[in-house]
């Protein structure tokens, strides 16, 4: 079983930083696919960014340039470093693991980013 730890939000001004963690249980985080996701009050969940095993990773559109999506597999810890905050950022963003087309998810932690 996978268990994932999310950390790290919080509330922060327009135009600033934030990092995210998220610290996984469990033997298949080197190889699984990690990602992030983020919803926010009355909308869907949406993809912000995913990272493979080797490392190749993808963005969202809108957080292109903003954000940057790493990994510590000795750490099995994946991070989620947010600059240059908008209050359209503002949600719950979820810790994502993908293995064998089965998806484990995190409680969430809540950024919220004020104009």
């Amino acid at each position: 079983q996978v268990q994932l730890v999310e950390s790290g939000g919080g509330l922060v001004q327009a135009g600033g930083s934030l990092r995210l963690s998220c610290v996984a249980s469990g033997s298949i985080f080197s190889i699984a696919r990690m990602g992030w996701y983020r919803q926010a009050p009355g909308k869907q969940r949406e993809l912000v960014a995913t990272i493979t095993s080797g490392g190749m990773t993808n963005y969202a559109d809108s957080v292109k340039g903003r954000f940057t999506i790493s990994r510590d597999n000795a750490k099995n810890t994946v991070y989620l470093q947010l600059n240059s905050l908008k209050p359209e950022d503002t949600a719950v963003y979820y810790c994502n693991a993908r293995w064998l087309s089965v998806n484990y998810w995190g409680q969430g932690t809540q950024v919220t980013v004020s104009s």
